[in-house]
């Protein structure tokens, strides 16, 4: 039996019995070089009680600092713009992905298969900045995720183009209308977190004071509804993935509307978020392969501004505005992150088989 190849337009016969065994000779050579190449290390992997996960330099350093993560360790395929792995002698870590989907699933892929860290039972905990719904939180809060969806997994027709009777151009992919839920075929589009994780990380950290400002109190107050006008506070909602960076009324009722519809009304939509659902499916093929415990995987975020404009002003204004929360929603990470990360650090025999019953 023969196959065809085309190149350039022109096809040639090719055994199918030859393809098979130059695809498991190349295999075998990718096995061996990996293989070999953990293998030349000199030391054993580095232990790994909690895997800090940031995004970038902003969310990075007030752990770095906090934590006093001092070692540093360079790890081949990370970002070039954050090339080290930090480390403390409490086996806390913390990795900087970079931004977006690719430097997330990238980075994460590179330190889960570099060798150099045991991860067998690591908790990780994403940890970034985010926009926020004003029906669920405001600037500076800091929500704990249960599911995480993915915003860019769709179909879309321009709004100027969609048909007569349709509130939206998006659909999902392989179905017929709106409201219609997608077949999850690329298995990334929706994940549910582990539940008794999510409950620990809310208990430990729903009395934390989180930071604030002036400048954003200020702006809160212009917006008509709570929690969106209230001082921050930590919670349970969701994060919602895309690399596109969505804004305004009706952009924000179509994400609302979407979660609810993958989730099949079971999640909340809250937080905008770039790199969660790609982090989660690097570190779902992690576990796959025995490297990892995908049931050891927390999402936080914390609101740096509002995903939708107050009442008389514009998107593009919105868009555009100072709503104060930057800082205090860097500065929310560790303080509503540490209480999960210290109960794992000082408590570790109650933890290390597993995520502890909540008394």
């Amino acid at each position: 039996m023969t196959t065809t190849s085309r190149s350039n337009g022109i096809s040639s016969p090719r055994p199918i019995k030859r393809v098979a065994a130059a695809m498991a000779a190349a295999g075998a050579l990718t096995f061996a070089w990996y293989a070999s190449s953990v293998g030349a290390q000199t030391t054993a992997p580095r232990p790994v009680k909690v895997l800090i996960i940031s995004m970038f330099v902003a969310e990075a350093q007030p752990w770095i600092d906090k934590l006093a993560l001092g070692q540093a360790i360079t790890v081949p395929g990370l970002s070039p713009a954050y090339p080290q792995v930090h480390c403390n002698a409490d086996d806390v870590c913390q990795v900087t992905t970079d931004m977006g989907k690719a430097n997330a699933a990238a980075s994460i892929s590179a330190l889960v298969y570099s060798g150099q860290f045991d991860l067998s039972q690591t908790y990780f905990l994403v940890a970034g900045i985010a926009g926020v719904d004003p029906e669920q939180g405001t600037t500076g809060t800091a929500a704990w995720s249960r599911y995480l969806v993915d915003w860019d997994l769709s179909w879309e027709i321009d709004a100027r183009e969609r048909p007569a009777g349709w509130n939206t151009g998006f659909l999902g992919i392989n179905t017929k209308t709106p409201g219609e839920k997608p077949p999850l075929d690329y298995g990334s589009e929706v994940f549910q977190l582990n539940e008794a994780l999510l409950q620990k990380a809310l208990a430990l950290s729903t009395n934390a004071t989180l930071t604030d400002s002036p400048t954003a109190q200020a702006y809160r107050a212009q917006y008509a509804v709570a929690p969106g006008n209230q001082p921050p506070r930590v919670t349970q909602c969701d994060a919602m993935t895309g690399n596109t960076w969505f804004h305004g009324d009706l952009l924000g009722q179509r994400a609302r509307a979407w979660h609810k519809l993958m989730t099949d009304n079971k999640g909340t939509y809250c937080m905008t978020a770039q790199e969660d659902n790609a982090t989660y499916k690097a570190l779902q093929r992690g576990a796959e392969a025995g490297l990892l415990d995908l049931q050891r995987v927390a999402v936080l975020r914390t609101a740096s501004n509002f995903d939708r404009p107050h009442p008389g002003q514009t998107a593009t204004e919105s868009l555009k505005a100072n709503s104060g929360g930057f800082g205090p929603s860097t500065a929310n990470l560790v303080v509503a992150g540490q209480p999960l990360v210290t109960d794992i650090v000082t408590k570790w025999a109650s933890w290390k088989n597993g995520v502890p019953a909540t008394p």
